[in-house]
């Protein structure tokens, strides 16, 4: 295939606001932009790639929700220890966040087409290695590898679509691409809870196998090859330095709400990020041709595009986390019906998130962003008005509006983001998004869950009194097992049936809690956007041009 790295050529203002998803006012003369140069170079098969690279995006993004559906029977599987449980999802997101940088930069230099290769063939074998592993030490390893592979796909998808797309589709392409980003999330536990329900508790990850396999032949065929035209060189030293400080930062965001945020272990590690991050920092100022260019955060369209996605992801995947227990939990949903029950979320997302050119070309890009984080916020206060014998109906609601707001506000923030940088770099724009939500996603779910733990265990604390030691410390750790210890022989049928009750009801109280706050904190961003947006216009963000390089 030509490589498609892009000639250096000019790109006019307005085709560079596009990029950014941002479009004339409707009050504004319209006049059509002249096409740019090189669009009669664009791929002819580039919607087919889109697809391909939409299905590399889910695959990697659901592998973290789908495997939380599977908990339950593996833990009766395999025999895993809570602590084992907590590792066999985290030690995928661990390795996935903090090797994003580095891999998209490895993207820019080697080719992205072959880092997508590689890092899905990774993928696909240690998927299988997970589905046949028999000791949860043998599958924590498999899905760390499995993370490996995925910090290779998810940067790479974003900045092939860069190269493959002219600047008047790439908006369209981005917003595409930001909806299926976000919907992989919901449709992990969908696949996840069908097959659990049918085989046995390694088809969650040997679908990955199959789908996998697909999309590697499909990639082989028709994605196109491109890299950085001026082949800048690897960093290892700022590789090393981001992957301590993010890696160290997203393991102690991961064991603070288990070992406690002033546990040594959690303190020592946030110390160890903050080493880290502050000596990466130092070192890629002086660079003169650093893996990430921290001069980009200077720009507000960046700064808000990387501030916005990681506080949209921080109540969004927090929600999954809550949602999830409540579905099986408190209404004693399958985790397929729990799965089904998310659809709405994911398919609000899909649908919204290509058509949110339209809304911010009536309304411009900071009244687009703002309004959608305002729905994100309402649609959290809805759902938690959800109890222990409501309907579907608030959950619906809620679920709508919040993958309806998600929709509008990532397609353009994941612009302003991927649009501050040059082309040729377009790996590193790549990575800072993607980093921007994986890290901010992890924070949700330790901060809500952390909110929601202590809720419930302050409200579930009275049920306590008089069950053995074992018992009782098993019931205050979370919901699942205090229904567990409620089925217990050593508890009289009487007390387990309060004992479930009331751990219910101190679930749905601290899942209110929790959900207002992931409210609040989506009102929060959107003042955040609509401040960093200052002295914009109605168009929203300023864009004038590729960035720091050129195209």
């Amino acid at each position: 295939m030509t490589d498609i790295s892009g000639p250096d050529d000019a790109v006019a203002p307005r085709a560079a606001a596009a990029l950014a998803g941002d479009q004339p006012h409707a009050a504004d003369p319209v006049v059509a932009p002249a096409a740019p140069r090189h669009e009669a170079e664009a791929d002819p098969k580039r919607w087919i790639v889109l697809a391909v690279l939409c299905v590399n995006l889910v695959l990697v993004v659901a592998a973290v929700s789908s495997a939380n559906v599977a908990l339950p029977t593996l833990a009766r599987s395999l025999g895993a220890s809570q602590t084992e449980l907590q590792w066999i999802v985290d030690a995928y997101a661990l390795v996935f966040a903090g090797l994003l940088l580095p891999a998209g930069a490895i993207g820019d230099r080697f080719g992205r087409k072959g880092a997508l290769q590689v890092g899905l063939g990774i993928f696909i074998l240690f998927s299988l290695a997970a589905a046949l592993s028999g000791g949860a030490g043998r599958l924590i390893a498999a899905r760390a590898a499995m993370g490996f592979g995925a910090a290779l796909i998810m940067p790479t998808t974003l900045s092939v679509l860069s190269n493959v797309f002219p600047p008047h589709e790439r908006a369209k392409a981005i917003a595409i691409w930001a909806g299926f980003a976000g919907a992989g999330g919901a449709i992990g536990p969908l696949m996840g809870g069908w097959l659990l329900s049918h085989f046995f508790w390694g088809s969650v990850f040997l679908i990955n196998v199959v789908i996998g396999g697909i999309a590697l032949v499909a990639g082989a065929l028709l994605v196109p090859t491109s890299r950085d035209p001026q082949n800048a060189r690897l960093d290892p030293v700022g590789a090393a330095l981001s992957v301590l400080g993010l890696g160290s930062f997203v393991f102690a965001v991961i064991e603070g709400p288990e070992k406690g945020w002033r546990s040594p272990v959690t303190l020592f590690a946030f110390a160890v990020a903050a080493v880290g991050i502050a000596a990466f920092v130092r070192y890629e100022r002086r660079r003169r041709d650093p893996m990430l260019d921290i001069g980009l955060f200077a720009k507000r369209p960046f700064t808000t595009g990387v501030v916005t996605i990681s506080m949209a992801f921080f109540s969004l995947f927090g929600m999954f986390f809550v949602v999830t227990q409540y579905f099986q939990f408190v209404l004693g949903w399958s985790p397929l019906k729990a799965g089904v029950a998310q659809i709405p979320n994911a398919l609000a997302m899909v649908l919204v998130a290509p058509r949110s050119t339209k809304v911010i070309a009536r309304i411009g890009q900071r009244a687009a962003v703002v309004s959608g984080l305002a729905m994100h916020a309402t649609g959290f206060v809805i759902l938690s008005t959800a109890g222990r014998s409501s309907s579907y109906l608030p959950v619906l609601v809620g679920l709508v509006l919040i993958g309806t707001g998600s929709g509008i506000t990532f397609a353009p923030t994941t612009a302003m983001i991927m649009a501050a940088v040059p082309l040729r770099r377009a790996g590193m724009g790549s990575g800072v998004n993607d980093a921007a939500r994986e890290v901010g996603g992890a924070i949700g779910i330790a901060v809500l869950g952390s909110i929601l733990t202590t809720a419930y265990r302050s409200g579930v604390a009275p049920l306590l009194v008089g069950l053995r030691e074992t018992d009782a410390g098993a019931a205050r750790r979370s919901i699942s097992q205090a229904i567990g210890v409620s089925r217990s022989p050593s508890v009289s049928p009487q007390r387990g049936a309060a004992l479930a009750d009331g751990a219910r009801a101190a679930f749905v109280d601290g899942m209110y809690l929790t959900l207002r706050f992931g409210a609040v904190t989506a009102l929060v961003c959107a003042v955040l956007v609509w401040w960093l947006s200052r002295g914009a216009g109605t168009g929203g963000t300023v864009v004038t041009g590729r960035g720091p390089g050129g195209h």
